[in-house]
């Protein structure tokens, strides 16, 4: 029998913010989901797998502006590999504004 959990999180951020330096707030919050997610999953941190599209989205405004919060859906496998990734509707919004992006980006040449 195949058994994964899944969840969805609010991971407040607001630690890498106060905590961390000026120029080390993206690195420190990667670190505070694999925390979080270890911790709410029971799982260790060396299981945790996060996505690049989280990765893209806390590093989006620079190492200095992460967001103060961020929505995940977490999946963990029978195995014990916990999984990190934005619901669906963030995705899909992302995958939007780069489309609108490029087409800008393809009407200025």
């Amino acid at each position: 029998m195949v058994e994964e959990i899944e969840r969805f999180y609010n991971i407040p951020l607001r630690n890498a913010k106060l905590k961390a330096g000026r120029t080390k707030r993206a690195p420190r919050a990667i670190k505070e989901i694999k925390l979080f997610v270890a911790k709410h999953m029971k799982s260790s941190i060396d299981d945790v797998w996060i996505d690049t599209h989280i990765n893209k989205l806390i590093w989006k405004n620079g190492i200095r502006n992460i967001p103060s919060k961020i929505r995940v859906k977490v999946v963990k496998f029978e195995d014990g590999l916990v999984e990190v990734d934005l619901p669906e509707a963030i995705k899909e919004r992302e995958e939007e504004i780069d489309e609108q992006k490029s087409k800008e980006e393809k009407e200025k040449e």
